[in-house]
């Protein structure tokens, strides 16, 4: 199984070299790489970065007023990248008139999106899944309202106290990859296989279901690389226990 990393799980780092990072984690056996910000690096300065590392983009979390603001520049790099999950992190939902103006946003951007090979998607948090005062849920309302598909961060889904796995099958085809995160019920995030989030579920439900697995792991225990080493060190162990 080839799996990725989301290289927010490394930000202590990423920031002051992102070639550094890129390289620590493909000798860690990652194959694919999730991007959270390019820190001024040109779009071919990252491919070169790729290239020379025998790393895939697999996403970006990227803003949604990088489309609104430049969408021809942004489509640009990210097609230059190899990117084709341009998927926005989360997004000010606070309101139903945000959450209303979000939807014809992505609406009017998702098909010229699609026109360009990239597809539009969403990361929650657990407050997604929560009930707002009006009586409405955000992620429910994406689900009927909104033209993107769903990168599920399973762990938030675990906080909000629902099933990661059911929650992946009430989704269905709208998951094209999950976020793989451990930590504790309360949102206090670990790496993999130390906490009490149903990894070993989730993964198993990815594979069996031809899902892109991307590790996210924000603790920085104690620095991200030792992190994000400790997860993929359990996830071959789980590979070797399935074999």
């Amino acid at each position: 199984m080839e799996y990725g990393i989301q290289m927010y799980s490394l930000r202590d780092i990423t920031g002051q070299d992102l070639d550094g990072a890129l390289g620590a984690v493909a000798a860690m056996g990652y194959k694919t790489v999730e991007f959270a910000g390019f820190f001024g690096h040109s779009a071919e300065e990252v491919r070169g970065m790729l290239e020379k590392y025998n790393l895939k983009c697999s996403g970006t979390h990227s803003g949604l007023g990088e489309l609104l603001n430049d969408f021809e520049g942004t489509v640009k790099y990210h097609k230059t990248i190899g990117n084709h999950n341009y998927i926005i992190p989360g997004h000010d939902l606070s309101t139903k008139e945000k959450l209303d103006t979000f939807i014809a946003q992505v609406n009017e951007l998702a098909p010229k999106l699609r026109a360009e090979g990239i597809e539009l998607g969403y990361h929650n948090h657990s407050h997604e899944f929560y009930d707002m005062p009006e009586g409405y849920q955000i992620h429910r309302e994406l689900e009927a309202r909104a033209d993107m598909f769903f990168e599920l961060d399973t762990y938030w889904a675990y906080v909000a106290k629902l099933d990661p796995v059911e929650t992946l099958k009430r989704l269905g085809s709208r998951v094209r990859m999950v976020h793989l995160k451990d930590g504790d019920a309360d949102g206090h995030g670990c790496s993999l296989g130390s906490g009490t989030a149903p990894c070993a579920a989730v993964r198993r439900y990815a594979i069996d279901n031809g899902l892109g697995i991307v590790v996210e792991s924000e603790g920085l225990d104690p620095t991200g690389k030792e992190e994000v080493q400790r997860c993929i060190d359990w996830l071959f162990a789980e590979d070797k226990a399935d074999a």
